[in-house]
């Protein structure tokens, strides 16, 4: 029901008699759609232990013709953990703008992620249409981030104490585990709140979902870095460049940012095993492109090759492995072995890092933020808990969150991605 705009509808518009645009709750969306004829085809795997190709589905998201609240008793909060990621004002705007249009007045902000359940110092925000009408036209969060936080028991207790019936959670597998957390001690208490989680991640890395905000305006923003390393090395007498990407355990962005630049003759991600040195090394092959190319670009997942860099078994506040720098070991290591081999090699290093984090969402992830933000509120609504948004074969759904965080989604080294962007690069195996 939309809040009419002038006095000659205060009974509502006449279409909101007629409009069906109601989602049945028993809606489903495939989460398969390709049926595999046999089991060796490309992309095929059993999704149930006995092979028997069963169908799985997940909820269908939007709007239900009935809802769990009553708007006027609704204290809703948004929250944003971990590190930022273009899209998250995007995320809070529409969230907000949404839950007003449902009649929503008293809508706040936790400031620094699951900190501000905890810390006294920092007050909640409250937000309105006003405050947040312009903020997605910059990157970053409104909010602020922040790692780590308050037990879970600390963090319903204040819930409790706020008179918290809604809570939004924009954030990765940690902070979505949080949240279901949070969902579960809410069940434990028999307290009557919607957690509904958006999932935030630069890396694309949560299962099951098409993507997550942030990835595409991260992939667009690389192009920049890559296309630079390019111009260096190619203006360079054999000049290489070295473009260190974000994916931690996933290496998306470095393999569709490969993709999409065309001008990457080496990709190196997480989930593929490579050895530097050695006949099939990727110095050996650096070495080949030289000699026939005259220059080339390496672009690198910053979780890549682990092996080869020293490890500090040191974690970050979120639990995260703090990763040694394998942009720098391969710069260093290229530098060294061409200066052992008597070969003139001029190497640049990249690490544009923060600055693809840091910008604002492009058109396409704009779209996806409001969406999301919109059907976030529209589940909340509906009565359910502990549920997070995504987009499933084009698709919004709702997924149960235990469901997309047991692990972080992989690069699959046979799938056709992979070996489309093995055959743009043109690189040989390196083990």
């Amino acid at each position: 029901y939309r809040t009419p705009v002038t006095e000659d509808f205060a009974e509502g518009y006449p279409s909101d008699e007629e409009w069906h645009g109601y989602i049945n709750n028993n809606d489903r969306v495939l989460l398969k759609v390709i049926h595999y004829s046999s089991s060796t085809s490309a992309g095929a795997e059993c999704i149930d232990p006995n092979c028997t190709w069963v169908e799985q589905w997940v909820h269908r998201a939007g709007p239900r013709e009935k809802i769990y609240f009553k708007p006027e008793e609704v204290k809703a909060a948004i929250v944003t953990c971990g590190g930022l990621c273009p899209g998250l004002n995007d995320v809070i705007r529409q969230i907000v703008i949404t839950l007003e249009i449902y009649g929503v007045k008293n809508i706040v902000g936790i400031p620094f992620g699951y900190r501000g359940f905890s810390d006294k110092g920092l007050v909640e925000m409250p937000l309105s249409r006003k405050v947040v009408q312009n903020i997605h036209l910059s990157g970053g969060s409104l909010l602020g981030v922040s790692r780590g936080g308050p037990s879970v028991s600390d963090i319903v207790t204040s819930m409790e104490e706020r008179g918290i019936n809604m809570l939004f959670v924009l954030g990765g597998n940690g902070t979505h585990a949080g949240a279901n957390a949070i969902h579960d001690e809410c069940g434990k208490r028999k307290l009557k709140v919607a957690v509904v989680g958006v999932p935030k991640t630069i890396d694309n890395d949560i299962l099951l979902m098409d993507k997550t905000f942030g990835f595409d305006t991260a992939v667009e923003e690389a192009q920049r870095a890559i296309n630079s390393a390019y111009i260096e090395a190619h203006s360079a007498y054999h000049g290489i460049g070295v473009v260190k990407l974000m994916g931690r355990s996933s290496g998306f962005i470095a393999m569709q940012s490969s993709l999409a630049s065309g001008q990457v003759d080496i990709c190196l991600i997480p989930e593929v095993p490579f050895n530097l040195h050695g006949p099939h090394g990727v110095l050996r092959h650096l070495k080949y492109l030289i000699e026939t190319k005259g220059s080339a670009v390496v672009c690198v997942a910053e979780g890549a090759g682990q092996n080869l860099v020293e490890k500090t078994n040191a974690t970050d506040a979120s639990g995260n492995i703090v990763l040694g720098d394998i942009g720098v070991r391969i710069q260093q290591e290229t530098k060294k072995y061409f200066k052992e081999i008597g070969i003139p090699a001029d190497v640049k290093y990249i690490d544009p890092t923060y600055m693809i984090r840091a910008c604002r969402a492009n058109a396409s992830d704009g779209i996806l933020c409001t969406v999301l933000g919109q059907n976030a509120v529209h589940g909340a609504f509906a009565g359910y808990s502990g549920i997070t948004v995504g987009i499933c074969n084009t698709h919004y759904v709702y997924f149960p969150i235990p469901e997309v965080i047991s692990h972080p989604r992989e690069v699959d080294p046979n799938s056709r991605m992979w070996h489309r962007c093995l055959t743009s690069t043109g690189q040989p195996d390196f083990i």
